[in-house]
Parts: structure tokens; sequence; C-alpha cells
């Protein structure tokens, strides 16, 4: 009798045993092979960087809509700024067990340990708009081709001041002061370096002269593309550089530090007819700017129709979340230290005062928005 009962025990343990080792390979089936679906929830975690800006506004709204259209959940947040607030509530979200994370950081290097928790939970993680850095758990990347951002507005500013490609012509100098976005986004340098590379070799042969003589980079920054930063930096360049002589034009990369620099430029008398405000140019059509441009003040934004790229995240998600593969069109540009992210990127369009119309053929505002 021992001898029998000994011999079912240890059938027993060897069933489990097999029971166990196959739920486990099952498992790992479910994580790495094509049935993987993201957490247990059916909930997208949105983490934009903050509410100071019109088109992170516009950003969540837009994802929201579109993912809950597509069948999902959503829960947006906002950091406002703050690194601590966004990495919490991204740790919420992956106990959670949200099926997918889309976060725009505030700070591309400072998610690190927040993504290999996500990747711990089988959650997968698009960025939006700005690269997550220093991270190989980074699935997708969507953005505008963030480089011809800096192109459009360069080039914008050269042909306003009629400044021809031949070296030849020799019109000119004219002075120009360059600014660039906050030193935490991987976007600042995409969008200086598309710049620069329509300014430098009128820089070289003189034909545009920085008189600051601030040019490099790490000079330039502005901390969370603040408006008064920008406006502060204007108007030390100002006293500085400029008691007998006019700036011509201001590289600025987005549109609330545009407003800014304008507000110095009227402190010290630009913006009247004897002395008419410099070419200023900026990025993402915010309303103020877009009214600002079509009374004659900025002279420039660069037009990134948010909804697209909430349509293009949406497409992406739902294609890593069903078996599928997501859509991208850049595998080489967008190396975050660690991996190189396949992205999918959209065109911008550059908008002065001949186009503003285009904004509302397009229904991103309504006619009565831009009165």
């Amino acid at each position: 009798m021992r001898k029998a009962r000994a011999v079912r025990a240890l059938a027993a343990l060897a069933a489990l045993l097999t029971l166990s080792l196959t739920a486990t390979a099952c498992g790992q089936e479910a994580v790495g092979g094509s049935r993987y679906k993201g957490g247990n929830s059916n909930t997208i975690g949105i983490s934009m960087p903050t509410k100071s800006s019109a088109r992170w506004i516009a950003d969540g709204k837009n994802m929201v809509k579109q993912f809950q259209a597509a069948g999902y959940k959503t829960d947006l947040q906002y950091g406002e700024d703050d690194v601590r607030a966004q990495v919490a509530q991204l740790e919420n979200m992956v106990t959670k067990q949200y099926k997918l994370l889309v976060i725009a950081p505030i700070d591309g290097t400072a998610l690190t340990d927040v993504l290999q928790s996500a990747h711990d939970a089988n959650i997968p993680v698009i960025s939006y708009d700005r690269l997550l850095l220093g991270s190989k758990y980074v699935d997708y990347y969507a953005t505008f081709d963030n480089f011809k951002v800096g192109v459009l507005q360069a080039t914008y500013l050269v042909n306003k001041l009629g400044l021809p490609k031949d070296k030849g012509d020799k019109k000119g100098p004219f002075n120009i002061e360059l600014f660039a976005g906050s030193s935490d986004d991987n976007n600042t340098r995409y969008f200086f370096n598309g710049a620069m590379s329509v300014l430098k070799p009128y820089l070289d042969d003189g034909r545009l002269v920085v008189r600051s003589k601030q040019t490099k980079l790490n000079q330039l920054y502005t901390a969370k593309w603040s408006a008064s930063a920008a406006q502060n930096r204007m108007e030390d360049l100002l006293n500085a550089a400029y008691s007998n002589a006019d700036v011509d034009a201001v590289l600025s990369p987005y549109d609330g530090m545009s407003i800014g620099i304008l507000s110095a430029l009227r402190g010290v008398g630009y913006g009247t007819k004897d002395k008419p405000y410099p070419a200023v140019s900026g990025q993402d059509a915010e309303l103020p700017s877009v009214k600002s441009i079509i009374r004659g003040e900025q002279t420039q934004t660069v037009y990134k129709d948010t909804r697209k790229l909430a349509k293009a995240t949406v497409q992406m998600a739902t294609a890593k979340l069903t078996g599928g593969k997501p859509q991208v069109n850049d595998t080489k540009s967008y190396n975050n230290g660690k991996k190189t992210v396949p992205a999918y990127l959209l065109n911008p369009v550059s908008i002065d005062k001949s186009n503003t119309q285009l904004l509302v053929k397009e229904g991103y505002y309504t006619a009565g928005q831009l009165k």
C-alpha cells in the first residue's frame, strides 16, 4: 500500500511540474511572441509635459478622442514641467498595468527607470514628439520632421531679408540673434541644426551678423521654452549689443518664446512705422502667435497639425497591440543613446501672413478665432 501511494504521489508531482512548465512557456510566448498585447488593462496611458503651452493641451485632447474612438480607455496626465510628477504619474500607470504608454517627456533623459518598469510589466512605449533618451525600451517614435522645422524657420528669415544664395551678391549685412529651446528637450538640437544648415553660410561670409556673438547651442538654451526667459534674454541682448544698431531678424524656435521676444523688442521702441519689428520666426501655430502674425508683429510660425500626429500615434499603438507592424518612415535619424528608435515623421508647414487661412481651411482654427 505504501509503495502504491508513493507511486501515485510521484506521478502527481510529475504532472504538476509538467503543467507548471507548460504555463511558463505559454507566458513567455505571450510576452515575446505575436500574441503580446501589453498590460492587462484596456487603458492607454498618455503622459504630456505641461498645460502651459496650448499645443500640448491640443495634443492630449486629440489623442484621447482618437484612442477612445479606437475602443480604448484613456488616462491623460500632465506633468506641469515637474519631472518628479511625471515619473510618479507614469509609475502609477505601470502599477495599474495599462495596455500601452504614450510619453512626451519633460526631460528625455529622466525616465530610464520607469521605462525599465514598463518593460518589466510588458507595457510597450511610444515616444511622442520628444524623444525618450537613454533607454532601449522605447518601441516607436511619432513626431514631425524636426530638422525640417529649423530649415523652414531659417529659410523664411533669409528670404524675408532678401538674401540670395549667391555669395557674390553683397546685400547686407543684417543683424540676427539666435534662440534655442530647452536643453532637456532632444528636439532642441534638431531644430537648431536644421536652422544652422541654412544660416551658417551667411554667417560665415558676413552677410548675417550676430552682434552678441552668441552662436553656440549651449549659449542659446531657453529653460522650459519659457516666454519670460526668452524675453529676459532678448532684453539683455538689446542692452548689451544694440545701443547703436537695430535687430533685423530673430531665430525663435517656438511661438511662446516669440511672444516674449516681441515684448522685449516693443519695450525699446520696435513696432512703430519708423522702427518696425525685425523678422521673428516661431513654431506650433499657437493662436496668440497666429493673431500676432496677422497684426504684422511676429513674422512666421511652423504649423504642425497635432491631429495628424495623434492619428499616427493611435495607428502605431493599434498595430503594436494587435500583432501588426506599425508604419514608420525613418529608421536612421533618431538614436537615443541606446538604440535607433524607428520613427514616423510628419511634414511641418511654414505659415506667414499670406497663408494663415490654411489653418481655417484645414479646420485647425475657425475664421472667428483669427479675428
